[in-house]
């Protein structure tokens, strides 16, 4: 399961770049979209990334929000990342959410939260 996890979280980074990427252009240039969808796919990896290195089986969490929870009863650490503020943890990515630089900037943290928390405690 670590080599499934590790390309998880590489997909996950590399994802992140690209939101990140798009969030560098100028603000009438970005595809608020592209950045949204790229940081919803980041965090959804690295959590479940987090839990294949545990040897948790994933197919049964079907949310960001179940893929956190289980995260957190394993490393109350991940109480450090607030997906709270994140606008599609819960369901599909909503493009009305998605249409917004300064909501998807807010998306853009959560998942650059996650990889720095990840990068601290050696996870990744």
């Amino acid at each position: 399961m670590n080599d499934q996890a590790n390309k998880l979280f590489d997909e996950a980074i590399e994802k992140l770049k690209e939101a990140n990427e798009e969030l560098c252009r100028p603000e009438e240039d970005i595809v608020s979209f592209v950045v949204c969808k790229n940081s919803k796919f980041a965090i959804e990896n690295f959590l479940k990334g987090f839990l294949l290195q545990r040897n948790i089986e994933i197919d049964h969490y079907k949310t960001i929000d179940d893929l956190y929870a289980q995260c957190l009863k394993l490393n109350r650490k991940f109480e450090k990342i607030n997906l709270s503020d994140f606008g599609c943890s819960s369901d599909q990515i909503d493009a009305s959410y998605c249409d917004d630089v300064t909501k998807v900037s807010t998306c853009y943290s959560s998942a650059d939260k996650l990889d720095a928390f990840l990068r601290e405690e050696n996870i990744i």
